[in-house]
C-alpha cells in the first residue's frame, strides 16, 4: 500500500522568508561562502557546456545555486514556450531564451526579490528579449494553465514543503505532451518527522 504524501506541519511564511533570505545572500553576496557550491565553479560540477554558458553575464552566474542541469535530459527547440520555476538569477532562463529563438518565449518564476532583480538585469545585459521574470510560489507560478511546452527546475522541489502542490502547478502549466527537465536532490533514506520540521535543515 502506497503510504500518503503528507506536508510537514510548519510555518510557512517563516519557512519562505528564512529561505528567501539566504538565497538573497546568495544574490547579494555570491563569493561569501555556503554551505554549497556556487556560481561558475558549481555549473562545472554539474555539467554545463561551454556553449550555454557563453552568453550568461557573470552578475547571473556568480549568483548559481543549482543542483544539475536541466538541459542535459535534451535540448530545447526552437519556437517552444518554457518555464524555469525557481530561477534565482536567471542563468537557466537566460540559456533556455537563446536555445527556443526569438520566436520562443521563457517565463522565469522565483520568490525573491533580489534575485529577480539580478536576473532581469543579466537579461538586459545578455540582450535576450523573450525573457520576463516573475514574482511568485512554486506552489501557484503566475503562469497560465496549458502555457509552456516545457517546465525546467534547477534546486527547487528540495525547498518545498507542499512537493505534491509543485508536481500539480507544473501539470497545469505545461500543454498536453508537454515535459519536465527537472534537477534536484534526492535522499535515499527516510527523512525523520522532527528533521521535517526543522526549519534550519530545510535553509541550511
Amino acid at each position: 500500500m502506497v503510504k500518503p504524501v503528507t506536508v510537514p506541519d510548519l510555518d510557512l511564511d517563516t519557512l519562505r522568508s528564512e529561505i528567501s533570505k539566504e538565497y538573497g545572500e546568495v544574490a547579494n553576496n555570491p563569493t561569501k561562502g555556503f554551505h554549497f557550491h556556487t556560481g561558475r565553479k558549481l555549473a562545472k560540477i554539474v555539467g554545463y557546456a561551454d556553449d550555454l554558458l557563453a552568453h550568461v553575464p557573470e552578475r547571473s552566474l556568480e549568483s548559481f545555486a543549482g543542483t544539475g542541469n536541466p538541459f542535459a535530459m535534451g535540448r530545447l527547440h526552437p519556437g517552444e514556450r518554457v518555464v524555469d520555476l525557481g530561477c534565482g538569477a536567471g542563468i537557466d532562463s537566460i540559456i533556455a531564451s537563446r536555445l527556443v529563438g526569438p520566436e520562443g518565449r521563457v517565463i522565469g518564476i522565483d520568490m525573491t526579490p533580489v534575485m529577480l532583480q539580478k536576473a532581469r538585469a543579466a537579461a538586459l545585459e545578455a540582450g535576450v528579449t523573450n525573457v520576463e521574470f516573475r514574482e511568485g510560489l512554486a506552489e501557484s507560478p503566475p503562469v497560465e494553465d496549458g502555457w509552456a511546452d516545457v517546465v525546467i527546475a534547477n534546486g527547487v522541489v528540495n525547498l518545498c514543503p507542499d512537493k505534491l502542490g509543485v508536481f500539480r502547478a507544473m501539470n497545469r502549466m505545461l500543454k498536453p505532451g508537454g515535459r519536465l527537465q527537472l534537477a534536484d536532490i534526492m535522499v535515499h533514506k527516510q527523512v525523520p518527522d522532527e528533521a521535517k520540521l526543522n526549519i534550519d535543515l530545510w535553509t541550511g
